[in-house]
């Protein structure tokens, strides 16, 4: 059964509110919420997800940018069961709100990629998020190497945290209808002695460089960085595309560039 609508979707804001309620019960099945635990939402809108969270938890916090949206909201429950913070998810502190956090939302797609990167630094605040995306992402989100959908966002990703995809979500279950599919996944961030400690910013730079012209070789792409004794010494051929590497050869890359004293830009 489908819930009425009562507020007009704000195309800048990205909004496409979820109302399928089996798709919302299969979510909140899937995140099992338990009282004890801090549990954010991000852009809850009407509340598709919110109530039947707050049916589980004694208390929610909630990121919304639209105001009328948060207007609305507190209205609906009083401040001990719903804490709203009015602004941008993406230049929210997470980190003020503890450790352990359950982070969820049915993210505007048209900030997912940077919210994800954004959401990348809390993740030692962060037990795991459960997020519904634009089907497109989840697939580049979870792609091996020498694939179409691997890329930049995969390794970042990938490199940090387990990912797990739930579920596939139709646009019917949406107002408005979405152009795209869209699929829900979790994010459950790997443990200190699951990461290769290295410079994080140097690993950014590697792989953004390696995949600034994804149709080049690596001898092209990241020439500036690495010589042809380099490629030889970590056994990596350099005819190969940025694609074709895993995550732990951009780990091998970024430790050999700190022991030469690489600079960062």
């Amino acid at each position: 059964m489908s819930k009425p609508i009562n507020h007009t979707p704000r195309k800048r804001f990205g909004q496409n509110f979820l109302i399928d309620d089996g798709i919302i019960h299969a979510i909140v099945n899937a995140i099992q919420p338990q009282a004890g635990e801090t549990v954010v939402e991000i852009g809850p809108g009407l509340g598709a997800l919110t109530k039947p969270l707050l049916e589980r938890l004694p208390h929610l916090h909630a990121v919304e940018l639209d105001r009328d949206i948060v207007a609305r909201l507190q209205r609906a429950w009083p401040a001990e069961r719903l804490t709203v913070h009015s602004c941008d998810a993406l230049k929210f502190d997470f980190g003020t709100l503890g450790q352990d956090l359950r982070i969820i939302g049915n993210l505007p797609y048209n900030i997912s990629t940077p919210l994800l990167f954004h959401l990348m630094d809390y993740a030692a605040h962060i037990r795991d998020m459960t997020f519904m995306l634009q089907k497109e992402v989840v697939e580049r989100m979870v792609a091996e190497p020498s694939t179409g959908d691997y890329g930049r966002l995969s390794i970042m990703l990938q490199r940090r945290f387990h990912l797990e995809w739930l579920l596939d979500v139709p646009p019917t279950a949406f107002n408005p209808p979405p152009k795209v599919d869209s699929a829900v996944v979790r994010l459950i961030p790997r443990t200190p002695a699951e990461i290769i400690a290295l410079d994080e910013a140097m690993f950014a730079r590697v792989v953004a460089a390696a995949f600034s012209q994804r149709r080049k070789t690596l001898r092209n792409t990241l020439g500036s960085l690495m010589t042809p004794e380099d490629f030889a010494a970590l056994k990596i051929d350099s005819g190969q595309r940025a694609e074709n590497l895993a995550v732990a050869d951009y780990e091998t890359i970024t430790l050999h560039l700190a022991r030469l004293g690489c600079p960062q830009e």
